[in-house]
C-alpha cells in the first residue's frame, strides 16, 4: 500500500513505471496522426532575409512558398502575410498586411513565385491588403530592419464566399475552424547591402 507522500509523486502504476524505466506512458506516447504543419521558401530560410525581387526595390512578385503535413481533416487553407514593425520597428503603431488568401485546396502544396491571380489553385479567393488592393504587395519598410510573417492556416472548412476580405474579417470568419498553423518568418531592410 502507499503512503500518501508516495501517491503524490506516484499518482498510477503506469507513470512510476515510466519514471523507473524511462519509457513514456500510453498518453505521452507519440501519435503517428500527430503532424506539425511546415512552411517554406526556396528563396529566402525561417528568420532570414527576404530578395529583394519580392520587395517593392525589386519586382515586388510573391515568394514561391511551400508546405506539407497539413492536419487531418483539413478542407482549406488560408495564408496572411503581414508586416507588425510598421511604421518603425524600434516604435511600431501597426500591423501592416502584404497578402490575404483563403479558400486554397487542401490538396494544393504551395505557390509558385511571381504567383498572379490566374494562376492561383482553383477555388482560391484573394483579399484586400492594406494599400486596399487584392494579391501580394511585397516588403517596403519605411525605416528599419520589419519581420514578414507569412502565416499558414488549415481549416476544417471551405470557407463561404467572402467577397474581398480584410485580414480581420478573414480571422473572423476563420474562428472555431482552425485544425492548424504554421509560419515562415522572413526580414527586410531597405539600403541594406
Amino acid at each position: 500500500m502507499m503512503t500518501p507522500k508516495l501517491t503524490l509523486l506516484c499518482p498510477t502504476v503506469a507513470f512510476c513505471l515510466s519514471l523507473l524505466t524511462g519509457m513514456p506512458t500510453a498518453a505521452e506516447s507519440p501519435n503517428p496522426e500527430t503532424r506539425i504543419m511546415k512552411l517554406e521558401s526556396t528563396a529566402f530560410s525561417h528568420q532570414g532575409e527576404i530578395p529583394s525581387r519580392f520587395t517593392c526595390d525589386g519586382g515586388d512578385a510573391s515568394p514561391p512558398l511551400k508546405w506539407s503535413d497539413l492536419p487531418t481533416g483539413t478542407k482549406s487553407l488560408a495564408l496572411i502575410v503581414d508586416d507588425p514593425d510598421a511604421p518603425d520597428p524600434t516604435a511600431p503603431k501597426m500591423t501592416w498586411v502584404h497578402w490575404v488568401l483563403y479558400n486554397l485546396p487542401a490538396d494544393a502544396t504551395g505557390l509558385p513565385g511571381a504567383v498572379k491571380a490566374d494562376n492561383l489553385p482553383s477555388g482560391t479567393r484573394q483579399g484586400l491588403n492594406d494599400w486596399k488592393r487584392t494579391g501580394y504587395g511585397g516588403p517596403c519598410p519605411p525605416i528599419g530592419q520589419h519581420r514578414y510573417f507569412h502565416k499558414l492556416y488549415a481549416l476544417d472548412v471551405l470557407l463561404p464566399d467572402l467577397g474581398e476580405p480584410n485580414k480581420l474579417t478573414l480571422e473572423q470568419a476563420m474562428q472555431g475552424h482552425i485544425l492548424g498553423k504554421t509560419e515562415l518568418v522572413g526580414v527586410y531592410q531597405r539600403g541594406k547591402r
